[in-house]
């Protein structure tokens, strides 16, 4: 029995212990469907898989993810292409290296039973709003398709506001609003909402919520097994739609009403099927569309906003 015994131990001490590797992932606000492929990743073991440990952290202000990563406190973050394109002119060291979802979420919002017709309607009335720079460009783009400008509304911050300024009538439009959220929203509490597309008025598609990351610190292993396991999570999420919200709702109470149950039926199309891909096409129009709107003082390469870790 001894040499049995001993050759036992020795057999276990020669297999190796992995211990997971560990990193942080920083949210863009507070857990929401859009950060799907994410938790369900997490749930259902699939950073485990390839032996990640990673730390989900929503942030108490909503602009601070980009800075912690750049300045090397954090490893990844989830954060916006347009914001991208802007942040990486203000000198943050960021890099886009993956996409969560792959469609804009953005849109004008106004009442479905409202004045407001078309865009051209704005005319002379107030357009809330949340987050200057961006959003400004996007409705003075959306506005000029249709032969207005910024000059011809009146713009308010409306601090996040979105939809209950829009639903008290404080402001007639707003701008930044997501579909999958605010336009449920209203619905629920009875005061439908309607949305123009930015998208379909003009503005070049772009990708709605990424991961960045700091070029000069990145962890390009970690990054590619942490893509890996999010794509399979959007698999799963894909084939198993109802499943899947389960697990996601799961998580918290709060995320257990009808407007999250609504958002991530809405979501589920949009999160990016090869979130390691990158369009090169889409990330050039978006920066030559910043640059004609006067808010960059050039055009960037793409490599310099945007990689496929996959491919590094």
């Amino acid at each position: 029995m001894i040499p049995i015994v001993i050759a036992a131990a020795l057999s276990i001490c020669a297999t190796p212990l992995w211990a997971q590797d560990k990193m942080t992932l920083l949210l863009d606000w507070f857990v929401n469907p859009d950060h799907g492929p994410v938790i369900v990743a997490q749930e259902k073991g699939f950073f485990a898989d390839v032996d990640l440990e990673v730390e989900i952290i929503a942030p108490a202000n909503p602009s601070d993810p980009p800075k912690l990563v750049a300045a090397g406190q954090a490893d990844m973050a989830i954060s916006y292409q347009p914001q991208l394109h802007l942040q990486i002119h203000e000198g943050l060291p960021l890099q886009r290296v993956g996409t969560l979802v792959a469609t804009p979420l953005n849109c004008l919002l106004v009442l479905d039973d409202g004045p407001i017709a078309s865009p051209a309607d704005l005319e002379g009335r107030k357009v809330g709003f949340s987050v200057g720079g961006v959003e400004e460009a996007v409705l003075g783009h959306v506005l000029n398709t249709h032969g207005l400008s910024l000059e011809d509304v009146e713009l308010i911050n409306v601090n996040w506001s979105l939809s209950p300024s829009l639903m008290s009538g404080q402001v007639d439009a707003v701008i930044g609003a997501f579909r999958n959220f605010e336009l449920n929203q209203m619905d629920i509490e009875g005061v439908p909402g309607r949305c123009f597309y930015v998208e379909e008025e003009g503005l070049p598609p772009y990708d709605e919520l990424i991961y960045i990351a700091n070029p000069g610190t990145m962890n390009s292993d970690q990054i590619q097994r942490f893509l890996a396991a999010t794509e399979k999570a959007t698999q799963y999420i894909i084939n198993h739609p109802e499943k899947s919200w389960e697990i996601f709702s799961g998580t918290a109470p709060e995320l257990q009403d009808e407007l999250n149950r609504r958002a991530w039926a809405d979501t589920l199309p949009r999160f990016a099927l090869r979130p390691s891909a990158v369009d090169v096409g889409r990330y050039a129009n978006f920066e030559t569309f910043l640059f004609e709107a006067g808010l960059i003082p050039r055009i960037n390469l793409v490599s310099d906003i945007a990689i496929d870790v996959m491919a590094q």
